[in-house]
């Protein structure tokens, strides 16, 4: 299998997956750059995966389904207008199969009411994860439609994944996202060793991306909400009262929106 990142926009990934002949792709926002790059390889699209509604990740669904004839499979809870019928829609815990895979469905509302994931255990010899606006590398996806102790929950689920699992999100964030990290945790060794690793690879013109769940359990300060030096900044420079974890999680988040 190959795992490729399709740049689209001026920051998104569309994750295309193949096996030479056959593809998959997840949250196509625009049509473009997949079908270049199915002619370029002479794949045929067989599935596309969609994680959420919001535009930059479906807006070429509609295009490529009657390019390629693929079938769609999104999240069940989501607005049927703007993820496009017809469509397979799957919750926590279903199963779509594409290219020979069983890829996981795990509801992780926050950025979006109704946002999944989806999670398979066996890719190549390691499992992979596509989080779309949930989890990104250092960061996490804004709060647009769900409550902090949804995001919370939902990143939890995540990060109990495998920690070699790759993570495969929607947007090449990671730089701003690492710049923030270090100001809540500007002490953590791994994570400056990941910022010089980052910085080289953008340098190449490279993504950052996929990382993987151990190294974002190491660096990113949205699955070390409850560690004792994230809790510490928050209540330094964000917010002295923040008491719970929800809560401490809550002024993490609100000083990202506020960060520059």
């Amino acid at each position: 299998m190959t795992l490729q990142p399709l740049p689209a926009f001026t920051d998104n990934y569309i994750w295309m997956l193949h096996e030479g002949q056959r593809a998959v792709v997840v949250d196509p926002g625009e049509a473009q750059p997949v079908l270049d790059e199915l002619q370029a390889q002479g794949l045929q699209l067989e599935t596309i995966l969609v994680t959420h509604h919001h535009h930059d990740h479906t807006g070429g669904v509609d295009a490529l389904r009657a390019a390629t004839g693929a079938r769609v499979i999104g999240p069940a809870t989501e607005a049927h207008a703007v993820v496009p019928d017809p469509a397979d829609r799957l919750r926590h815990g279903d199963v779509g199969r594409a290219l020979g895979l069983a890829f996981r469905v795990i509801d992780v509302p926050g950025h979006t009411a109704g946002h999944i994931a989806f999670f398979c255990k066996d890719v190549g010899g390691t499992p992979l994860l596509f989080s779309g606006d949930t989890l990104f590398s250092g960061g996490c996806g804004r709060i647009f439609e769900g409550t902090p102790a949804q995001m919370l929950a939902s990143l939890d689920a995540l990060a109990a994944l495998p920690d070699e699992t790759r993570v495969c999100c929607g947007h090449e964030y990671t730089l701003s996202n690492l710049a923030f990290a270090q100001a809540v945790e500007p002490g953590n060794q791994a994570l400056a060793a990941y910022v010089h690793h980052c910085k080289g690879l953008r340098a190449q013109g490279l993504p950052t991306l996929p990382s993987t769940l151990g190294l974002e359990r190491e660096v990113n300060p949205f699955l070390r909400s409850r560690t004792a030096p994230v809790v510490a900044a928050v209540r330094r420079h964000a917010n002295p009262l923040a008491d719970d974890e929800v809560g401490i999680f809550a002024a993490l988040r609100q000083w990202k929106n506020d960060f520059r």
